[in-house]
């Protein structure tokens, strides 16, 4: 890195840095670290870092999300001032709590309001067996199932997100298609009754520090019944043996219900993420 506190983009040169980046910080940075390994220093891949005294000690991708990682207040500043040059391109801003905080306070007063923003979300890990027996009926789900996965995924993610990922047709095409990776790689998990899915859960992003979980979703009618959590806890205990040495996730600090759930399958609070909606 050069000496100046400057924001330079990085390329494969840069990478045994990028990589001891991310090696400490392996649950807030595992987003970086996912698309780094899917999809190596190509064009589609923009990775800029910020450097100090010859030393790389902040990174921030910049595509269809901006994700700061190792930022402290300086980084996150000239992240910001990159981002502005550049215009938004994002559909969100995810990341360390304080960073994405420090960030959108730069970024709001160029790009405007945003849709919504997630001040807290705990990020929670697990590195043992889970605290509660796993539900039998869960399952990693096959390419037979993704007629039924497909429109618990949509409702997942017009309830967490607020809009439905089928507004357009490029989006609906681009969600489907990850939903069917996830699936043939076997980091899609359900448990559906009599062709229904009543819960359903993936490894969205696989590092080789975690297996981060998004996409959690119990059928409205069964919610507050206890299938939750063992479950999850179904998900966990396969994620650990076969994809990771830990299994993350983060939530909303307003989702009461979701974080006693998590909780109870022993994950404990290993830091905080925030997020910017567009």
């Amino acid at each position: 890195m050069e000496t100046t506190l400057t924001v330079r983009r990085l390329s494969a040169p840069d990478n045994d840095a990028v990589v001891r980046l991310l090696d400490a910080e392996p649950l807030a940075g595992a987003f970086v670290a996912d698309r780094l390994e899917v999809l190596g220093w190509s064009r589609s891949n923009r990775l800029y870092g910020y450097g100090r005294g010859g030393e790389l000690t902040a990174v921030c991708l910049s595509g269809g999300n901006l994700v700061p990682v190792g930022c402290d207040d300086a980084a996150a500043d000239a992240f910001a001032d990159m981002a502005r040059r550049e215009g938004r391109q994002c559909s969100s801003i995810v990341g360390a709590g304080p960073a994405v905080r420090r960030l959108w306070r730069g970024l709001r007063p160029h790009w405007g309001e945003a849709r919504a923003v997630r001040e807290r979300q705990p990020l929670l890990m697990i590195d043992r067996p889970p605290a509660v027996a796993p539900d039998p009926f869960v399952r990693r789900s096959t390419r037979a199932d993704v007629p039924a996965l497909f429109p618990a995924a949509v409702a997942m993610y017009t309830e967490e997100v607020g809009v439905s990922p089928l507004a357009d047709r490029a989006g609906a095409s681009a969600y489907r298609d990850r939903l069917e990776f996830l699936v043939a790689v076997g980091r899609s998990y359900a448990r559906i009754d009599n062709g229904r899915v009543v819960f359903k859960a993936e490894v969205a992003l696989q590092t080789r520090h975690t297996a981060q979980i998004q996409g959690v979703w119990v059928a409205p009618h069964l919610r507050g019944r206890g299938l939750a959590a063992p479950c999850m806890a179904a998900v966990i205990a396969d994620a650990l043996h076969r994809h990771a040495p830990t299994v993350s996730l983060y939530v909303n600090d307003f989702n009461a219900p979701a974080l006693r759930t998590y909780r109870r399958c022993g994950m404990r609070e290993a830091g905080e993420l925030a997020t910017v909606l567009f």
